[in-house]
This record gives C-alpha cells, structure tokens and sequence, in this order.
C-alpha cells in the first residue's frame, strides 16, 4: 500500500490575520481560497512539499452547527487546545528568530530534545501549538 499525507486541517478564527502568519511569516503559498454559507478555507502549503496542504478552517466547519457548539469550539480555539501542527526545518534556530522578529507568539526557544531534534514552538494568531523540528546532525 501506498498512502501519502495529502492535507491536515488547523481551525483559526480570523482568516486574513492567519494568512498573514502562514504566508506571510512562515512562507508558505496560497494555493486555494474558498468561502461557503459565510464560511472560509484557505489553502496553504510549502513550497517545496507541492502535495502537502494545510487547510485554514473555521474552528467549526458546519453550517448546522449549534450556537453552543460554535461556542465550545470557539473558546476551545482561544486556550489553545485544538489542532497544532510540526514543521521540519534545515535551521531551527534562524526559524525561530525569524518567526520571533516577526511578533510570533514564543512558546518555547530552541532546545535540543532528548528524542533526537531541535525545536522551538509558537503559537499562531489563533492559539494553535506550532513546533518547528531539526533532526539532530543537520
């Protein structure tokens, strides 16, 4: 079997201010930008990885949705406890100092892991968990 990751999904709360994080401070293209019943999905990708799309969803995509539902996701979003995203880089300390020049929220600063990389973590406009990985001898 031949399977490949294709898309993951990562819920914001404000579309343009996402955009200017993930296009704008990490690099990454636009690939598509789509709304529906007051609704929005941008696609955005690296690109070095053309197969790859990080799908920039409302934090509840369903336009049945209850009101209570929409508000549980919404306060869920703004702790920070939905969906974060890894991130492998060649340079995980000028990643870091670039995304922190660039006012990206500091979760923590590059440390080599007991697991065998290097990271750093931030947060995006929305509050979700970014890590940004080195394997070890790079």
């Amino acid at each position: 079997m031949d399977i490949r990751l294709s898309q993951c999904f990562i819920a914001v709360d404000d579309h343009d201010k996402a955009l200017a994080f993930y296009r704008d401070v990490l690099g990454l293209e636009v690939r598509n930008d789509v709304g529906f019943e007051g609704m929005r999905w941008v696609t955005v990708g690296a690109p070095s990885q053309p197969g790859v799309n990080i799908v920039l969803e409302p934090p509840l995509a369903d336009p049945n949705a209850s009101p209570a539902d929409k508000q549980a996701m919404a306060e869920l979003l703004a702790k920070g406890l939905l969906r974060g995203v890894i991130f492998d880089t060649e340079d995980c300390d000028a990643t870091f100092e670039r995304i922190r020049a660039a006012g990206g929220e500091v979760v923590q600063e590059p440390v080599d892991q007991p697991y065998g990389v290097r990271d750093c973590a931030f947060r995006d406009p929305s509050g979700n968990l970014l890590r940004f990985t080195q394997p070890r001898g790079r």
